[in-house]
């Protein structure tokens, strides 16, 4: 008898955006898919991909993600032309979809990716409402979680 031999697949998170946290509140949470060609899924398995600028656009009632970087594999795609900073259509459904284009009309809100991962074999990708801080909440920011760590060591050297 030959054992049959279960395909893995990757688990966790491919990529975070943490200049998103530190720019923008997050209000509420969304997971969406997205659609993707074969080299960008080959890419995201080894972990190639950035999303410090990413951002959603709303474009005749479809999500986009914009500025995200998928940089191809040199292997994976010899006979594709690759497109590393391509839109890519977001799967939300359609209330989620409401939400985030009557929310994105106010002032001073918008849509960013928070981050890629694996839920599967699918890749799904986090994406947020957001509002902007100012420089005196980010200056408060960084005061909160350099006080944490003060007191996560004064903790440590104490006990």
């Amino acid at each position: 008898m030959s054992k049959v031999k279960k395909k893995s697949t990757s688990t966790g998170t491919i990529a975070l955006n943490k200049r998103a946290k530190y720019d923008y509140f997050v209000d509420q949470k969304f997971e969406a898919g997205l659609v993707l060609s074969g080299w960008e899924v080959k890419s995201l398995r080894e972990g190639k991909a950035q999303l410090v600028d990413a951002f959603v656009i709303i474009h005749q009632n479809e999500a986009w993600l914009v500025g995200a970087r998928i940089t191809p594999l040199l292997s994976a795609s010899t006979h594709v032309v690759c497109e590393p900073m391509r839109q890519r259509k977001l799967l939300l459904n359609r209330k989620e979809l409401e939400r985030i284009i009557q929310v994105t009309e106010q002032k001073g809100k918008t849509c960013a990716a928070m981050a890629l991962y694996w839920k599967g074999n699918k890749i799904k990708c986090e994406v947020a409402l957001v509002t902007g801080k100012k420089e005196h909440d980010k200056r408060d920011t960084e005061r909160d979680r350099d006080w944490s760590r003060d007191k996560e060591r004064l903790m440590k050297h104490n006990a």
